[in-house]
């Protein structure tokens, strides 16, 4: 039987979900988490980030065990947008926002879970594992809390990260590289209506180059996407200038430079064909993790669900997370489901059975 107090981790969810943190304004999360964590012995960190990502700042905290090992668990602290004002309602066991808002069980489940463990711990008075918590900013807009994570803090070898969805006992094994790309097409104005063959219409060159161009699904492992289109001046203007951002991602490496390449290349051909000019900036947003299926940690993961009769399963997943970051910076790191449901929209919702369930495997994980 769990030991978990539900009553608890629910009034401690609803009270954070209230607290407005869409990304860039995490500062009075991440104030009442540090205190919070301190509340509960320990020992804590306000771990600066530029202040251009934040108004806030990472959270560290490290509670010392009496068992051998450690263990990094690791939550955002940011919302997307629309995450302020949010109302929680709690019906038939399952928890959601009014409707105009999103819920914020994305990824404030994920702390709740930690901090509730530790609590149920507490008081029960068994034994544990040494703990460290690292609640990050601006996950949402590009994982740039963690990035910016001060790593030097982090004594444990192995991390876990409470971020995805699924049914509890979901261990995303596997993540996604990301490209992005920064795309400017430079035409040539023209009076739409007295000259309009005199001009260099840059939209034409971002259809052509589109229209030639593999996006959405390319296989299994790899997807691409155009999400962002500015430009544009009247409608009497051949347009001159044209901005769009893009994104790759894949599980394999050698695809995804593959189609960032094939990308790039279709959209400067189609800016030669019209005679416009184009810039391209392409960036690496993150790295593609794998962890075999026998890896000590996973393996040490699957016996703690096994324990508190979960099946676990191991499954690869399209997104990102800071855990491919910390997999990045030599923290080995797996991200786990925590059951939230339709996140990124006002529909998302969480069941507390589930959240109970994360919970109840954290505590078996650092007493076993």
């Amino acid at each position: 039987m769990t030991t978990i107090n539900q009553e608890r981790l629910v009034e401690h969810f609803i009270e954070l979900v209230k607290i407005d943190s869409e990304s860039g304004n995490e500062k009075a999360m991440a104030e009442t988490l540090a205190e919070q964590l301190g509340n509960m012995g320990f020992e804590v960190s306000k771990l600066p980030v530029p202040a251009h990502i934040s108004n806030g700042f990472n959270v560290y905290g490290k509670l010392k065990g009496e068992l051998d090992g450690s263990i990094l668990f690791s939550s955002h602290m940011d919302t997307v947008t629309p995450g302020n004002g949010i109302e929680p309602i709690i019906e038939d066991g399952v928890i959601r926002s009014k409707g105009d808002t999103i819920l914020g069980g994305d990824d404030k489940s994920g702390i709740v879970a930690v901090m509730e463990a530790v609590r149920a711990i507490q008081e029960s008075g068994v034994a544990h594992k040494t703990i460290e918590v690292a609640f990050t900013v601006y996950e949402e807009l590009g994982l740039e809390g963690a990035k910016h994570f001060d790593m030097s803090k982090i004594e444990s070898q192995q991390a876990i990260v409470l971020d995805s969805g699924g049914p509890i006992g979901t261990i995303i094994t596997t993540a996604p590289g990301q490209q992005s790309l920064k795309i400017t097409i430079k035409g040539k104005p023209a009076h739409a209506g007295l000259a309009p063959e005199t001009g260099i219409n840059a939209l034409t060159v971002a259809s052509d180059a589109i229209s030639a161009m593999n996006l959405s699904r390319i296989d299994e492992e790899t997807t691409a996407n155009i999400g962002v289109v500015r430009g544009g001046q009247a409608t009497n203007i051949v347009m001159p200038e044209l901005y769009l951002e893009a994104e790759a991602r894949s599980l394999d490496d050698n695809k995804l430079a593959a189609q960032v390449a094939h990308m790039v290349s279709t959209f400067e051909a189609a800016a030669e064909k019209h005679g416009a000019g184009i810039e391209i900036e392409s960036t690496r947003s993150y790295n593609a993790y794998k962890l075999a299926d026998d890896d000590a940690h996973v393996a040490s993961i699957k016996a703690a669900f096994e324990s508190i009769g979960i099946e676990p399963v191991t499954k690869p997943t399209g997104g990102g997370s800071d855990a491919n970051v910390f997999n990045e910076k030599g923290l080995k790191t797996v991200n786990l489901s925590t059951g939230m449901s339709k996140v990124h929209t006002t529909e998302e919702f969480i069941a507390i059975a589930d959240m109970v369930a994360v919970s109840d495997f954290i505590r078996a994980y650092v007493t076993q």
